[in-house]
């Protein structure tokens, strides 16, 4: 038997969506942006785990493992960009002025 039921996670992860969604929308920088994708995406990871040992299913620790692996490769190639802005010269991180990639 679990610790927290279903309901719980669910309620739990749609906080943590909210707050991911809040901090993607409400901030410009790219740092905060990044992290506030990862909150998201765990938030989706905690459901495909809760879902699956709710039926007793190993379904969601594999979508678990590919969200994990989806959130690495995002977060590395976002840093990426950032490197790259920096290596111009760009003195913020803010979202808004990132035209500055333009071939």
């Amino acid at each position: 038997m679990s610790a927290f039921s279903f309901n719980d996670t669910l309620l739990l992860a749609t906080v943590l969506f909210s707050v991911g969604l809040a901090g993607v929308l409400a901030r410009r920088n790219m740092l905060f942006m990044l992290m506030s994708l990862d909150i998201m995406l765990n938030a989706a990871a905690l459901i495909f785990v809760s879902a699956g040992a709710r039926w007793h299913d190993a379904a969601g620790q594999v979508m678990f493992l590919l969200i994990l692996t989806l959130a690495a490769v995002e977060t590395a190639v976002g840093l990426a960009i950032i490197l790259c802005l920096h290596a111009r010269g760009r003195p913020t991180l803010d979202a808004d002025s990132g035209n500055l990639l333009k071939g």
